[in-house]
């Protein structure tokens, strides 16, 4: 099989941008300068991965987000990267020629394919998905047993998504749960970023081994913070400026999104450090509060556009309900005091007097007679 570096030169490719390429995804990885030659070594000498892209019961929007992702370099050689023997969208086979490719794969490259798992499985039945007659069961632990890596890419086959919401009809579950024992990379969003899997791929081509994960097995290089941490409007967040209405003053001027409802105080992604359509925008710089679509349980954290979550601890700049407090505070003085000078004023005015200079309404009145 051609390795990678020959794949790129027969699209014709030239040589500074594949070094480009090398160097923006070791730094996209969050690899030490170093590490683009290391990764320049490895496309050269390495023959393409195999990948088995399986889709069980979600909505394709994550092949969606892999396709579209409009990086220049990425989009030109992602298909590159791998050799791509199976997915049931982009594939022409059909059938049992398609069944047959995957067959030949899982026989041909055992222990050096990458078996990729869009959406969750159903456990309560699984005539619920069925693939060829197999259940999707069965495929995903065959498939998974002799792979060089498995990777749950998308919220469906890392947590369950919208198929594991309550009730749960299918009694749908995310691939790990499933698959005791086995390393599984974590990629959860709904859809994940395009841009995460090609290096996520590079990565495995160069080390062959799968990046630094969490706890949860989903990479530290891209889901290390929140989508808090490095939001857009972080610094009205920090000034106590919240938008309180999608059409008040301060959601038109781009303000904090926290109060309708945003969930990227506690949701881990790399939305506002890579984000979309070529690094063009996310849904918090578009006008969108974060839904937290890369969390587990993610559809039964609704109502979607309420001040659910509580404030960041730690190193946050004020928390919104102190500063609500403080300004309701603040004007509540205000129109005491207020009250207070007209009462005064109105009583002096009664009486047939004057205020006087710097006491209550006295500077007010004097501009008038000035």
């Amino acid at each position: 099989m051609e390795s990678v570096y020959d794949a790129l030169m027969a699209r014709g490719m030239s040589r500074r941008d594949f070094f480009r390429f090398c160097t923006a995804m070791a730094a996209t990885l969050g690899l030490p300068a170093q590490a683009s030659a290391q990764v320049a070594q490895a496309l050269q000498a390495k023959p393409r991965v195999p990948v088995i892209w399986r889709s069980f019961q979600e909505c394709t929007c994550c092949s969606e987000s892999l396709i579209r992702a409009s990086h220049p370099l990425v989009a030109d050689i992602i298909l590159d990267l791998i050799s791509l023997d199976y997915h049931e969208v982009l594939m022409a086979a059909a059938g049992h020629q398609a069944e047959g490719a995957a067959r030949q794969t899982l026989e041909k490259y055992a222990g050096r394919y990458v078996l990729a798992v869009e959406g969750s499985i159903p456990t309560r039945d699984e005539a619920y998905c069925t693939i060829g007659g197999r259940s999707a069961l069965d495929i995903l632990r065959e498939e998974a047993e002799t792979a060089m890596a498995v990777i749950a890419y998308g919220n469906c086959a890392s947590w369950g998504c919208v198929q594991s919401s309550r009730p749960n009809p299918t009694g749908a579950s995310g691939i790990a749960k499933l698959l005791p024992g086995k390393t599984v990379i974590q990629v959860p969003g709904c859809p994940p970023i395009g841009e995460v899997m090609a290096a996520l791929l590079v990565h495995l081509i160069t080390f062959e081994r799968p990046p630094e994960l969490d706890v949860l097995g989903r990479p530290k290089a891209f889901y290390g913070k929140r989508v808090h941490d490095t939001c857009v409007r972080r610094a009205y967040f920090d000034a106590g400026l919240f938008a309180e209405s999608f059409d008040d003053y301060g959601y038109r001027h781009g303000w904090c999104l926290y109060k309708l409802g945003c969930r990227g105080p506690s949701t881990y992604n790399a939305c506002a450090l890579v984000r979309w359509n070529g690094g063009v925008s996310y849904p918090i710089q578009s006008g969108h509060p974060c839904l937290g679509c890369a969390e587990r349980g993610f559809w039964d954290q609704a109502p979607f556009y309420v001040q659910t979550v509580g404030a960041p601890a730690g190193a946050v700049g004020r928390n919104p309900d102190t500063v609500g407090t403080v300004a309701v505070g603040v004007a509540a003085a205000a129109a005491v005091a207020h009250a207070g000078a007209t009462a005064v004023r109105s009583l002096v005015e009664a009486r047939g007097g004057r205020p006087q200079p710097g006491g209550a309404g006295g500077a007010r009145d004097e501009g008038k007679e000035g």
